[in-house]
């Protein structure tokens, strides 16, 4: 169950995946805090924002409690096991919009007002019409918060990202006595629909029906090298994503149950939290619109260190401040919860997501039990890489996360092993055997890892 979990962890971490049209992006661009030049040795707020050149630490972070999210500010407060390190420090920096790619973009713009919000028979939503791009550039009533998230669920990706061979991306557990334990492994991802790359197909041939997939397999520790897991998510939302795991000592790819989406094996992360923040079949789920707001992120993380735990501000697992700069973006929060119908058993009572309403990646989650008690924190941090043929983005396959969990005293990490994930390989940079469709796509693929 680790191997799956790992890969599951993988694709919400690394991927592992606007402005609303023209108008929104200059709305967005106006929105980028001004005096970017600031040397101002004094904290203080400008109106409703922070001035870049602010220091944000355990002596000042009451005065920025409104740009936090909740988990952020109960770090802070120390309510919890978890809570932040005496010599923590946000640095604060201008917000830098990376435009959405022009391909994105004309997808968005032709399909404006094709997408339709449709209601099923058994009285949950799905989308229909759908073609590429953000389905609902203008997402209003009825049914906001439900638009939304199928704004982050088709938000911008590259076609082809790989991480590895040579860098291998990292997942870590540390628990309440400090002991650490992680895995590495190889991750490939691929979206088979809706791509709008330069001279990608919007469809890849052979793939119809399928929407992304996500293949991994572990290479460290020894004792678990090759075990892998295939993803496959489908272009009908309504359609749960099939899991296949293969065992090296069975030699063979066994499709996993699509209903145990609770599960955890040593990390803290369910395959709900996959996808970058959310990987739950989204008709089986009601979002509703809390607010627009702003908080703190941090996303260019250039000179991030890779190992953990040296590299990381402890004993919490924060990022250091030769990470890189924080931002304040906005951001529209959401409260998603299972619908009625499908709820009895289900772990999380509510997941609070704060989703950039530029980009629409997920920056921060609250996430509560069955009883609406916190439960798990998670910073969620893109990182901003280069696209080819595209330009810098901020969803490029090269992510940061951190999972706590304050009721069971446990924490989880993830990243890139590289430190910044510059060595994220993207599109026509991906090594050519990458390209076979068969191997990393399919069931049968995983049968030949060790032929």
């Amino acid at each position: 169950m680790i191997v799956r979990q790992a890969g599951l962890f993988f694709l919400s971490i690394f991927l592992l995946l606007t402005s609303r049209v023209s108008a929104v992006a200059n709305s967005n661009t106006s929105n980028v805090t001004a005096n970017t030049n600031s040397t101002a040795a004094n904290d203080h707020l400008v109106g409703r924002s922070i001035a870049p050149g602010t220091r944000i630490t355990m002596e000042n972070w009451r005065q920025y409690s409104e740009f936090m999210p909740d988990g952020m500010q109960a770090l802070f407060e120390g309510k919890y096991f978890w809570k932040m390190p005496a010599d923590v420090e946000l640095d604060v920096g201008p917000t830098v919009i990376n435009p959405l790619p022009k391909g994105y973009l004309a997808a968005t713009e032709q399909g404006s007002g094709q997408t339709k919000l449709i209601t099923m028979p058994d009285g949950r939503l799905n989308i229909e019409g759908y073609r590429g791009g953000l389905p609902f550039p203008a997402a209003a009533e009825p049914h906001i918060g439900w638009k939304i998230l199928a704004d982050f669920w088709f938000r911008y990706f590259p076609h082809l990202v790989v991480n590895g061979p040579d860098n291998l991306g990292f997942s870590c557990g540390l628990d309440s006595f400090g002991s650490v334990n992680c895995v590495k492994g190889l991750w490939v991802y691929r979206q088979l629909s809706f791509n709008t790359d330069p001279g990608v197909p919007a469809t890849i041939p052979g793939a119809e029906g399928k929407f992304y997939t996500t293949w991994f397999m572990v290479q460290e520790p020894e004792q678990q090298k090759y075990s892998a897991t295939l993803t496959i998510g489908y272009s009908d939302l309504s359609r749960a994503e099939d899991v296949y795991t293969f065992v090296p000592a069975l030699r063979r790819a066994q499709q996993l149950s699509a209903a145990a989406r609770c599960a955890e094996s040593g990390s803290d992360t369910t395959p709900d939290d996959g996808r970058f923040g959310f990987d739950g079949t989204l008709p089986d789920f009601e979002a509703n619109l809390l607010s627009e707001r702003k908080i703190l992120s941090q996303m260019d993380v250039g000179t991030a260190g890779s190992n953990f735990p040296d590299n990381y501000d402890m004993p919490l697992g924060w990022p250091k401040p030769s990470w890189g700069k924080w931002e304040l973006r906005d951001v529209y929060e959401l409260d998603v919860r299972k619908i009625p119908s499908k709820s009895a058993g289900y772990c999380y009572g509510k997941r609070i997501m704060y989703i950039d309403r530029q980009f629409y990646g997920a920056l921060w989650l609250d996430l509560y039990d069955a009883t609406m008690h916190e439960w798990k924190f998670a910073l969620l941090q893109p990182i901003v890489l280069m696209v080819p043929g595209v330009g810098p983005q901020n969803s490029t396959g090269a992510w940061f996360a951190h999972f706590w969990d304050i009721q069971r005293k446990h924490a989880s990490f993830s990243g890139p092993n590289d430190g910044h994930g510059y060595d994220v390989l993207i599109n026509e940079s991906v090594p050519h055997q990458y390209l076979d469709l068969e191997r990393y796509t399919t069931p049968g693929g995983l049968s030949e890892i060790l032929r």
